[in-house]
C-alpha cells in the first residue's frame, strides 16, 4: 500500500473516528462528523465555532477574554480600545461606550493597514530610494566644481613669483576644508537617507506579515510610521564658493591671487504662513502645548484641566489635575502616555489610558517644565521651595540620574526658567526668564552658549516658551515674536507677522511645522517656516 494513502492519514473524527469528518471547530481546532457536533458545542466550558471542513482556519482567531476567561472577545469596545466578551457587556461596564462587532473593526483596521503599506511601496520608499541614488552624483558635481576652482588657482599662481607659494598653498588647504564640509554634509545626508531606508523595508515587511496575520491582539496594536516617512530627511542648499582673480601687482601680492567666497551650506527657512488657526474651549490664559501626534494637541492653561485638542478645535479629552492645581508642565513619552508636573503636591504624574499615578515625588522642590528626551529619559525644570535656586533634573522612570545646576567656575546656570527642550545633538535649551536668556548646555551638563537677543518691542529679550526642529534650530517665544537661531546660538529670524498677540507655549510637528498657543486670545496657531 502507498505510504500516503495509508489508513492511518485518513482524516477522522476528533470524537468518535468517523473517517473524513465533514465539520471542524475553528476555536477547538479538532475535526467534527455531524453526529458529534451536537456533542461538542454542548460543553459550555468554552467557546466554539464550527465550520465546514473546508472552510477550516477561516475564522478569525479570535482574543480570550482577560476578564472573563476562557470566553472569547466577539465585541471591540471603541471608547477603552479593547476586545470585549458577551460577559464584559453584560457586566455593564461598557454601557456607554460604542462597541462594534470585532471582526468588523479588524477588517477596517486591516484597510488602514493596506493604505499603510502601498503608499510606503509606491510613495515613500521610491522617494527615498530616488534621493539616495542622487547622492553619488551630488558628491561627483562637488569634486568637479571644486577641482575646476582649484585649477583657475593653479593658472592664477603660475604668473607669480615663488614666494607666493606659500598662500597659494594655504588657500588650497582652504578650499580642502570647505570641500571636506561640503562632503561631510552630503555624507551626512546620505547617511540618514540610507539609514532609513532599511528601516521602511522592515516596516513594509512587518506590515505584509501582520496583514498576512489573524492574530487581532497584533492588528490592534498596530500604530503607523507613514506619517514619519512622508518627508525626507531636510534638504541642505549650499552656497558653493567661487574664486576671483586679481590683476598682478607685485607690492599686493595676496590680493593678486584673489579671494575665496565662504562656503554656506544652509537649509531653507520659508515666509512663516499660518496653516491652522484654532480657538479652543479654554476660559483661562493658556501657557503649554505638546503633540500627543501630529492631528493631536495637549494644551494647558491657568486652571486645572488638561485638554486634548485636534487640529480642527475639537474638544477630544479632558483630564483634571489630582491636586486640582494647574499643571506647571507637560511632555508625552515615547510611548505616547502624557506626563504633567504637579505643583500642589511637588510631583510628576503619568496619564496613561484612564489611570493617573505618581512617577516622581520632591521634597524641598516644585517641578515645573518637563521634556522626553529621545533616550526615553525625562527632564525636569525645579526650583527649591525659597526660590532661590533653580536646577534641571534628568530621571530614568523616577531614578534620578543628573542634576545640572552651576557651571564649571561654580556659579548658577540658571536663574528662573521658563520651559526646556532638548536638541538634536542632545544639548538641553532653557528660556531663563530671569536670566533673559536661552541657556544651551550639552548633554554632560557643560554650558555652551547663551543667546540674550536680538531684544523684541518690550526693548529686552525675555523668554518663555521653547523648542527645537529638526534640524538643530531653537525657536524661542518673546511675548510678541518668536526668534529662530541655530544650534550654535546664531540669529537666523524672526515670526512676528502670523497675528500672535502674546504666544506662550510652543511646539513642533513631525514635519517642523510650529504649533504656537496664545496667552490672550486663547487660541492656537499651526505655522509652516520650514521648507
Amino acid at each position: 500500500m502507498n505510504p500516503k494513502h495509508s489508513a492511518q492519514d485518513v482524516i477522522r473524527c476528533g470524537l468518535c473516528e468517523t473517517p473524513v469528518p465533514p465539520m471542524h471547530c475553528d476555536i477547538c481546532h479538532i475535526n467534527l462528523c455531524k453526529a458529534c457536533v451536537g456533542e461538542h458545542i454542548s460543553d459550555e466550558s468554552r467557546n466554539h465555532k464550527v465550520v465546514p471542513f473546508s472552510k477550516r482556519g477561516s475564522t478569525i482567531n479570535y482574543p480570550k477574554c482577560q476578564k472573563h476567561s476562557p470566553k472569547i472577545c466577539e465585541l471591540h469596545c471603541k471608547h477603552c480600545n479593547i476586545p470585549i466578551c458577551a460577559s464584559c457587556v453584560s457586566s455593564g461596564d461598557h454601557e456607554q461606550h460604542q462597541k462594534n462587532d470585532i471582526l468588523k473593526t479588524l477588517t477596517n483596521k486591516k484597510e488602514h493597514i493596506e493604505k499603510d503599506l502601498q503608499e510606503m511601496k509606491k510613495f515613500i520608499y521610491p522617494k527615498y530610494q530616488e534621493a539616495a541614488a542622487n547622492m553619488p552624483i551630488q558628491r561627483a558635481n562637488s569634486r568637479k566644481h571644486f577641482k575646476k576652482i582649484k585649477t583657475a588657482l593653479d593658472k592664477q599662481g603660475e604668473a607669480l613669483h615663488t614666494e607666493i607659494d606659500t598662500i597659494i598653498q594655504g588657500m588650497k588647504s582652504d578650499i580642502d576644508n570647505m570641500d571636506a564640509q561640503h562632503i561631510a554634509a552630503i555624507d551626512q545626508q546620505e547617511d540618514a537617507i540610507n539609514h532609513t531606508l532599511p528601516e521602511i523595508k522592515n516596516v513594509i515587511l512587518g506590515i505584509q506579515n501582520l496583514l498576512d496575520s489573524n492574530d487581532v491582539c497584533l492588528v490592534f496594536e498596530y500604530t503607523s510610521r507613514n506619517e514619519g516617512f512622508r518627508s525626507l530627511p531636510a534638504q541642505f542648499q549650499v552656497t558653493l564658493l567661487t574664486f576671483t582673480p586679481q590683476e598682478f601687482r607685485r607690492e599686493q601680492i595676496h590680493q593678486l591671487i584673489g579671494s575665496l567666497s565662504k562656503l554656506a551650506i544652509s537649509y531653507p527657512l520659508l515666509e512663516p504662513r499660518i496653516l491652522a488657526d484654532i480657538q479652543t474651549e479654554n476660559t483661562s490664559e493658556l501657557r503649554e502645548v505638546t503633540c500627543q501626534s501630529d492631528s493631536e494637541l495637549w494644551i494647558t492653561g491657568g486652571d486645572k484641566f488638561l485638554r486634548l485638542y485636534n487640529l480642527r478645535g475639537e474638544l477630544l479629552r479632558s483630564i483634571q489635575t489630582k491636586s486640582g492645581k494647574s499643571p506647571a508642565g507637560i511632555a508625552v513619552t515615547r510611548s505616547g502616555d502624557l506626563l504633567y508636573s504637579d505643583w500642589g503636591d511637588h510631583s510628576v504624574k503619568l496619564v496613561s489610558g484612564t489611570q493617573i499615578q505618581t512617577l516622581i515625588t520632591l521634597q524641598g522642590w516644585s517641578p515645573s517644565s518637563l521634556c522626553s528626551t529621545s533616550t526615553g529619559d525625562l527632564l525636569v525644570i525645579m526650583d527649591s521651595d525659597d526660590w532661590k535656586q533653580t536646577k534641571v533634573v534628568r530621571y530614568s522612570g523616577s531614578t534620578e540620574k543628573q542634576s545640572i545646576q552651576w557651571d564649571d567656575h561654580g556659579e548658577a546656570l540658571y536663574l528662573r526658567i521658563g520651559d526646556l527642550c532638548e536638541n538634536r545633538n542632545l544639548d538641553i535649551c532653557v528660556a531663563d526668564r530671569n536670566a533673559l536668556a536661552v541657556v544651551v548646555v550639552s548633554a554632560a551638563g557643560k554650558l555652551r552658549f547663551r543667546y540674550t537677543g536680538p531684544t523684541s518691542t518690550l526693548g529686552y529679550f525675555d523668554p518663555c516658551g521653547i523648542t527645537t526642529d529638526s534640524q538643530g534650530n531653537i525657536l524661542a517665544c518673546d511675548h510678541y515674536l518668536i526668534h529662530i537661531i541655530d544650534k550654535d546660538g546664531c540669529f537666523l529670524r524672526y515670526i512676528d507677522d502670523c497675528g500672535l498677540q502674546s504666544p506662550w507655549g510652543i511646539c513642533v510637528d513631525s514635519r517642523d511645522n510650529l504649533l504656537v498657543v496664545d496667552s490672550n486670545t486663547k487660541g492656537l496657531k499651526k505655522i509652516q517656516y520650514f521648507k
